[in-house]
């Protein structure tokens, strides 16, 4: 398994195989992923001006789906998703974990949330094929409040 760190989000994305469902997470610039169950360890970062009362900004590409000042859990459709590296940014804020899985390319990750300060994380993955629809969904205490942007 090979790791690294980058510079502007101080995130570390590690690379592994393709899982049955052809998603490539090599080279992806997100928290650390196995490749094997597709979840990642949730390691988050505070970044000054990230909040939960607007979608975080996608780096590049069209947002898919986007969400802001959400409690509790939430569910968001896709629609079609192309054969290209698919983004998924979060923000929390408020005690518990928050859980994101992104369906049906079987991506799921915890992320820390704290009351003092906006956690937040990026996860990439890299898709061979395209996908006709897809659904994102949060999992989350009604003590925390977090926003979401999807993107390719």
């Amino acid at each position: 398994m090979i790791c690294t760190v980058l510079g502007g989000f101080a995130l570390t994305g590690c690379s592994g195989s393709n899982q049955a469902d052809s998603a490539d997470r090599s080279a992806a610039p997100a928290t650390t992923m196995s490749a094997a169950s597709g979840t990642s360890s949730g390691q988050t970062e505070h970044i000054a001006g990230e909040s939960v009362t607007n979608p975080p900004k996608l780096p590049s590409g069209v947002a898919l789906a986007q969400a802001a000042s959400v409690k509790g859990n939430g569910e968001l459709e896709l629609g079609h998703i192309t054969a290209q590296p698919l983004s998924v940014l979060v923000n929390c804020q408020g005690k518990g974990t928050l859980t994101v899985e992104v369906r049906p390319m079987g991506l799921r990750f915890p992320l820390e949330c704290v009351a003092s300060k906006v956690n937040t994380t990026y996860n990439e993955l890299h898709l061979k094929q395209p996908r006709e629809q897809g659904v994102v969904s949060v999992t989350a205490p009604s003590s925390v409040r977090w926003s979401l942007t999807v993107g390719q």
